[in-house]
């Protein structure tokens, strides 16, 4: 470059803000633009994305979803097993329970007792379950065999 000349001025794209909509089965839970950058829990620990971000698909466990907007600042939301997807600057995150709140040891606390501890209901539904899938697999090989 020559002692006069200037550098050519090089293009700062600022990136472009995420759309959030995260969805219960019976409703949209929330829905929000302007994201500049969410953290979500999968079994293989938290990451994070930001609107450059290559498109993904990802496994939600029980935990904290974290999100950022200029105008409400950090949002915490107890989420519940669920999928998350992102397509360009729209992410899709689909889950069974959604709490949100601002004190952050009480989200931890609700994911404690409301997703991670199975009711009795529960447990007795996966129970019987379990049995109806098994005599009904045993049903099937004896009848393969005949």
């Amino acid at each position: 470059m020559k002692p006069n000349q200037r550098p050519k001025p090089t293009s700062s794209k600022l990136p472009t803000p995420m759309k959030l909509k995260i969805l219960l089965p019976f409703k949209v839970f929330a829905e929000k633009s302007g994201v500049s950058r969410i953290v979500a829990e999968t079994l293989a620990g938290s990451f994070g994305l930001l609107s450059q971000r290559l498109d993904c698909v990802a496994a939600l466990t029980p935990g904290i979803l974290i999100y950022e907007t200029e105008s409400d600042g950090e949002v915490f939301v107890a989420v519940d097993d669920g999928v998350l997807v992102k397509t360009g600057p729209d992410v899709l995150v689909s889950v069974r329970r959604a709490i949100s709140g601002a004190d952050l040891g009480q989200l931890r606390q609700a994911v404690t007792q409301e997703f991670l501890t199975l009711d009795e209901r529960e447990q007795s539904v996966r129970s019987i379950m379990a049995k109806l899938e098994t005599g009904f697999l045993r049903r099937f090989a004896t009848f393969q065999h005949d």
